[in-house]
């Protein structure tokens, strides 16, 4: 219970076709609402802090806030640096307690990430934490992401594998289609490429960019080895979307309740609705 790794939540999850949601904090208001979710619902669920929230809140509130959250939980929960964008922020983010960390490295040729995720899994193996390692180019745009789409290509299944036994990471995040922020059309994700992946690595699978996809297209990825899902995007939005809504109530009113209380509730249905759809409940 409480404060886990990665590898300790997403090794059964790939064993047993579920999923893990991994959902982006920034806040006090954000933890709550993720950790509430999965107490309610009983199910274990990823603290995921990347550049952008920690540069917005500072390393050492918003991790304090994950991290001690994380250990008084009913259920377990790790805390995870997402897309770290340099080797600094991932050492930073180790010793301030993180579980698991990730280098996103995917901009740079195939050797340059090898050489800089073995260096990350060294230094974070030793500690007992997990690093999850990215091949391939997720497009779209997310907090400090910018991806445009001439420059995302999809992960290769003999590269994965090859990257896989290289790197030695313990969660492999896969490019498909799939893409951060909210798609501008239809998702178009590669289910017969995530097959042929899932059947080279057989270490957990990661799906950036979970806003947006169809259920449908969640469960089938479940099914071939997804087993963490990112979100984001939409999670910011629940808190945004419900703000909008009740300011323009005329029983609206500018106190603690009526500004924080309905966008807090509507993250934490989002978040168990997710849960439910991951898990399979």
């Amino acid at each position: 219970m409480s404060l886990v790794t990665m590898h300790e939540i997403l090794l059964p999850a790939r064993a047993g076709g579920y999923a893990v949601g991994a959902f982006e904090v920034w806040d006090l208001a954000s933890v709550q609402a993720v950790i509430r979710a999965a107490e309610d619902l009983r199910q274990p669920v990823i603290l995921q802090l990347g550049p952008f929230e920690i540069n917005y809140a500072g390393l050492e509130d918003l991790s304090y806030l994950a991290l001690d959250h994380a250990r008084r939980a009913k259920t377990p929960v790790a805390v995870h640096l997402d897309h770290g964008d340099s080797f600094e922020r991932v050492m930073a983010c180790i010793h301030a307690g993180f579980t698991s960390v990730m280098l996103d490295l995917s901009h740079l040729p195939y050797e340059q990430n090898v050489k800089g995720t073995q260096e990350v899994v060294r230094t974070a193996h030793a500690c007992g934490l997990t690093v999850e390692g990215e091949l391939g180019r997720i497009g779209g745009e997310e907090a400090s992401i910018n991806v445009a789409d001439d420059d995302r290509h999809l992960t290769r299944p003999e590269q994965a594998a090859q990257y896989v036994r290289e790197t030695a990471v313990d969660a492999f995040a896969v490019a498909i289609g799939n893409a951060h922020g909210f798609y501008k059309g239809k998702p178009n994700i590669r289910l017969g490429l995530l097959r042929d992946i899932a059947s080279n690595v057989k270490i957990p699978l990661v799906l950036h960019g979970g806003t947006g996809i169809p259920e449908d297209i969640i469960r089938q990825s479940i099914a071939l080895g997804i087993a963490k899902i990112n979100i984001c995007t939409e999670f910011v939005a629940a808190f945004a979307d419900a703000f909008v809504r009740q300011r323009q109530s005329p029983e609206f009113r500018y106190n603690v309740p009526g500004v924080f209380a309905r966008p807090r509730a509507a993250a934490l249905e989002l978040v168990k609705s997710k849960i439910r759809l991951f898990a399979g409940l």
